[in-house]
């Protein structure tokens, strides 16, 4: 499974020592329910095989290791993420994990352009602060009309 190496790598759960705490961006609803989440060196709700959050983790979270660029409306995924090779060979499997999350986040993506397109600008600046992005070679976009 693809993202079951997530849990063994946790890189983007835990903040280098050379840079400045992550503040996790989150939706309304999410401030609602956690206030703030704030990663200082590891996320405080990191366990042992992954986070502890599972369903309830926030949105930006989910999204990782695609960023969402509002003003394009492209999405991009973090180069030094372990899984790029194998995630970008996956986009061409409409069946494949890879595909499923970036159809599932395309969907997340389009409510939230309606309802909260304040968080979809200022987790796409905090994205481009924190990681390296490069474009997806598909967009979810052009796939879900031809379909």
């Amino acid at each position: 499974m693809l993202f079951d190496h997530c849990a063994q790598c946790q890189r983007c759960c835990h903040v280098d020592e050379d840079y400045p705490a992550l503040e996790v961006t989150l939706t309304q609803q999410e401030k609602k329910m956690y206030g703030s989440v704030c990663i200082e060196t590891r996320c405080d709700h990191l366990g042992p095989v992954g986070c502890e959050l599972g369903d309830d983790k926030p949105v930006s979270c989910k999204l990782y290791p695609l960023s969402y660029e509002p003003n394009t409306r492209s999405f991009h995924f973090d180069v030094e993420c372990p899984l790029k090779s194998t995630y970008f060979e996956q986009l061409a499997q409409p069946a494949s994990e890879a595909s499923l999350h970036l159809s599932k986040m395309a969907q997340v993506i389009q409510k939230l352009e309606a309802a909260d397109a304040a968080f979809l600008e200022s987790n796409y600046a905090v994205d481009v602060d924190y990681f390296e992005l490069e474009a997806l070679p598909v967009n979810p976009w052009t796939v879900r009309k031809q379909t």
